[in-house]
């Protein structure tokens, strides 16, 4: 394993990764993004060369999910009580004062929606630019716009009143044609928290289109995943990845990993699955049998085609909690400012060109 820091201590955000990672990444042509809200960052983790990899942490406020428009090449990201939608621009990028000539992109904020805390979990773009997202706290899937802080799409069966109770903890989304299809919750209940009381054994997995439950018994599902037609989903509680058929409803374990597994996306034929270390005093995380695997958290790279795996970044500070994860494709070096610091605010773009605004007290 080889180690992101160069010091012997242990400096924030150091971690440790296999040898073929930064190879892999350069021959993929792309970075890893990764959304932890535990440490209130996403990082975008980058090969420096074919030995190393370089990573930029940005700080955030509670960031979970993430959503890419890759034809427009926009990023979106969840935060606790908003959504933040960025832009890139490679001119701003090339330009950038504090390293000119260091990044391929620059993903700068150009629009905010104010939706309130609503524990915001996965996050999409769809058709025609449309931006869905679960809204767990009110257990519902949700359209964001301008009007309101959030406008219902699809409520599951069972809940008969929308309030803030987080009644299932519905959580995943997965979409197809660019609308929401499948969506994951630990449980059917219709009381506050009701998922609680049998957490490792009472997921599903619903149709959205004919509000049925097309899997259950399953162990905490997150992150379900359409990759062709294929439905793939974690199970977090048993560290699986899962394919599900979706008219019988079992399932086939793809690979079993020692850890708690949430977050993943695939780039050509290799999967990048996100890997986050159990609390210790968790009511929760303490019901699970591999708590004490579960000691550590990164990416695990498979290879989807053979299930074998590829590659590991095991983290050794600062960052215990994953939730999302995503590829930024055709970007080895990229950059995104948040709304925290004042740089975003120099970062100029017309249809036409892109402009660095000097300050006034230059």
């Amino acid at each position: 394993m080889k180690d992101i820091s160069t010091t012997d201590h242990l400096t924030p955000f150091s971690c440790q990764y296999t040898p073929q990672i930064p190879e892999l990444l350069l021959k993929l042509n792309c970075s890893i993004a990764i959304s932890t809200y535990q440490a209130g960052k996403l990082i975008f983790l980058s090969p420096k060369d074919e030995n190393s990899l370089v990573q930029l942490p940005r700080t955030f406020s509670k960031p979970m999910g993430m959503a890419q428009d890759k034809k427009k090449d926009k990023l979106a990201l969840a935060c606790k009580d908003e959504i933040i939608i960025f832009s890139n621009s490679k001119d701003l990028a090339t330009h950038y004062p504090k390293s000119p000539n260091k990044y391929d992109a620059l993903y700068v904020p150009r629009v905010t929606y104010h939706t309130g805390p609503l524990d915001i979990h996965d996050l999409r773009f769809g058709v025609d630019g449309n931006l869905y997202a679960v809204n767990t706290l009110f257990s519902c899937i949700i359209k964001i716009n301008d009007d309101y802080n959030f406008s219902p799409y699809w409520t599951p069966p069972f809940i008969d009143k929308l309030v803030s109770e987080d009644r299932c903890h519905l959580n995943g989304m997965a979409l197809k044609k660019e609308v929401p299809k499948y969506a994951t919750a630990f449980n059917q209940g219709n009381t506050f928290q009701s998922w609680r009381e049998n957490i490792t054994t009472s997921g599903v997995v619903f149709d959205l289109d004919t509000n049925e439950v097309i899997a259950g018994n399953l162990a905490m599902p997150h992150s379900p995943r359409l990759f062709g037609e294929d439905l793939f989903v974690l199970l977090s509680a048993t560290g699986e990845l899962v394919k599900i058929d979706i008219n019988t409803g079992k399932y086939e374990v793809i690979v079993k990993l020692d850890g708690f597994v949430r977050g993943m996306d695939l780039h050509k034929d290799y999967l990048f699955i996100g890997l986050s270390k159990l609390r210790k005093n968790s009511s929760t995380f303490g019901k699970l049998d591999f708590a004490e695997k579960a000691n550590h958290s990164g990416i695990m790279v498979i290879h989807l085609p053979t299930g074998g795996i590829a590659g590991k970044i095991t983290y050794l500070s600062s960052l215990d909690e994953i939730y999302d994860v995503h590829i930024i494709p055709d970007k080895i070096r990229p950059n995104i400012l948040n709304t925290i610091t004042a740089d975003f605010k120099s970062g100029l773009m017309t249809p036409e060109a892109t402009f660095w605004a000097k300050s006034n007290d230059q």
